[in-house]
């Protein structure tokens, strides 16, 4: 098994790679592929694999946010890597970007989430992520074809919280936070409030009061699946402060934050911004590193009893 890199993200390759040489199966040694991506000034792609990936099974880590280059550089990589003599190709994209657009509102509109689904689906044998907006999809495997795996930060986010944060309060910014926020509540022994949201654009929102009169000296708690703009945060941590609560702490799974999201946020009445390392950033404190190894050897075990059953 080999772990290439595609997103420059090297020592999360390495991370998984060795948690993946102690854990696989059959003793096998987990190594770190060798390539070279580099862009001409046109911005076109150019790729060469330097390892020898014939007969082998290749996880591709690769972190979707800014995701367009990216996606290119994903099918060259496996249409390159087919051709070579690769066994299986696995995506991790512990971030997996073109969720969002779920259904069409006018007439013209691009469905994005299920034509990026296909495109990735062609050239993959199996996909593995953490937290995917599933918004009107029920699962994964409504517009992705191979093999998935869905992973949930919940647990990874309680234990925090358990070792980190005496009396917390958590609270989710939003109707569509809610499974977050209650799922987390529930696991860490708290309570939780769900705040309402009205949304009038890409940075206007506004965000209910919460109710805070049964929670004196608690520490209030942000949740969210996705931190874009922040914009959603920043208004409910004026509202708690307001309300005369403690600064709230901000915990997001997945940490986009949009050009000057974090400096506005660390501006505003914040106390900690904290993400898990599905994206690369300086507000990483969640690794979540052996959950997508796991994943990885959950999908190796399940090829292999299918191999045998096949026999």
């Amino acid at each position: 098994m080999i772990v290439f890199s595609l997103d420059g993200h090297l020592a999360s390759a390495e991370s998984l790679a060795a948690s993946l040489s102690s854990n696989v199966l059959n003793d096998e040694r987990v190594v770190v592929g060798e390539l070279e991506l580099r862009h001409f000034p046109d911005g076109e792609s150019s790729l060469n694999i330097l390892s020898n990936v014939d007969q082998q099974d290749l996880v591709v880590l690769c972190q979707l946010h800014q995701p367009n280059e990216k996606i290119i550089d994903l099918m060259l990589f496996a249409e390159t890597a087919k051709q070579q003599g690769a066994k299986s190709i696995c995506l991790v994209a512990p971030y997996l970007a073109y969720m969002r657009q779920d259904k069409k509102f006018q007439a013209g509109e691009s469905i994005t989430s299920r034509h990026v689904a296909t495109w990735i689906s062609e050239r993959f044998d199996s996909i593995i992520t953490i937290d995917p907006h599933l918004h009107r999809y029920h699962a994964l495997s409504e517009i992705y074809s191979i093999p998935n795996r869905v992973i949930h930060a919940t647990d990874l986010i309680t234990d925090y919280i358990r070792h980190h944060i005496n009396q917390p309060l958590v609270i989710g910014p939003d109707s569509e936070s809610e499974q977050w926020a209650n799922a987390v509540a529930e696991r860490a022994g708290c309570d939780a409030i769900v705040l309402n949201k009205i949304r009038r654009g890409d940075h206007d929102v506004e965000v209910s009061l919460p109710q805070l009169e049964n929670y004196p000296n608690y520490q209030p708690i942000l949740i969210d699946d996705i931190i874009s703009t922040g914009r959603t945060m920043i208004k409910a941590a004026e509202n708690i402060v307001n309300l005369k609560g403690k600064p709230p702490i901000c915990i997001g799974v997945h940490g986009v934050f949009a050009e000057g999201a974090l400096s506005e946020m660390q501006e505003a009445d914040i106390a900690q911004i904290l993400t898990c390392n599905t994206i690369g950033h300086s507000t990483n404190a969640i690794d979540v590193t052996e959950l997508l190894a796991a994943a990885v050897i959950d999908i190796k075990n399940s090829d292999v009893a299918v191999a045998g059953d096949s026999l």
